[in-house]
């Protein structure tokens, strides 16, 4: 039998040799913290993804209302060169997700609010110009939309004009959000130019 003092030697070296041991320290440490950083690699790919496509559809309302509202008048033709300008914003992404719609809205003497007329436009696969499309029935003109205007825009006898973009979003990777989602956002300005903006020399 060994003695006893030689059993805790061989003990505390082998405790000694265990902690000094550090080849596999460093698998150990992989293993916990790649998870992790895919983790964070992919959900910021998504995350940062999705901001750039949210601030373009921004950009796209807020171009589609201004230049509309510069004009005195417009035609079918002018309002497929806005879209077609204004939707182009959305590159290097996908502009066929983009959907934008262009309404001037008419503020009567009650404060009551109704579309006079809109338009809405997309840009096909393999197109370079916009197609224009019929609006949502939501906005179809004739079409009282008072509740969508914010209070300190519902001035009576006054005319807006109103834009909205939508987007399609999928997210490149999928790994955070498991489907697409659709990103918008709308824009007002009035006319700068004319009490109220003509369409096909309609008049107002």
């Amino acid at each position: 039998m060994q003695p006893i003092a030689h059993i805790w030697r061989n003990t505390g070296q082998s405790v000694r040799d265990f902690v000094a041991d550090k080849r596999a320290l460093a698998a150990t440490e992989f293993a916990v913290i790649v998870p992790l950083m895919l983790v964070m690699f992919f959900g910021t790919i998504e995350f940062s993804s999705a901001v750039a496509v949210d601030r373009k559809v921004t950009m796209i309302a807020r171009t589609l209302s201004d230049l509309t509202s510069q004009s005195t008048g417009v035609n079918d033709g002018d309002m497929q060169d806005t879209f077609t300008a204004s939707i182009s914003i959305v590159m290097p992404y996908d502009p066929t997700l983009v959907n934008g719609t262009v309404v001037q809205i008419k503020i009567d003497s009650s404060s009551v609010a109704k579309v006079q007329w809109s338009k809405s436009a997309t840009i096909a696969n393999g197109a370079t110009q916009a197609t224009l499309t019929a609006p949502p029935s939501s906005l179809a003109p004739g079409t009282t939309v008072t509740s969508m205007i914010p209070s300190t825009l519902l001035i009576p006898s006054t005319y807006l004009i109103f834009s909205q973009a939508s987007y399609a979003y999928t997210p490149p990777v999928t790994f955070f959000l498991k489907s697409g989602i659709t990103l918008s956002d709308v824009s007002y300005t009035r006319p700068r130019q004319v009490t109220c903006v003509s369409y096909n020399n309609v008049a107002c």
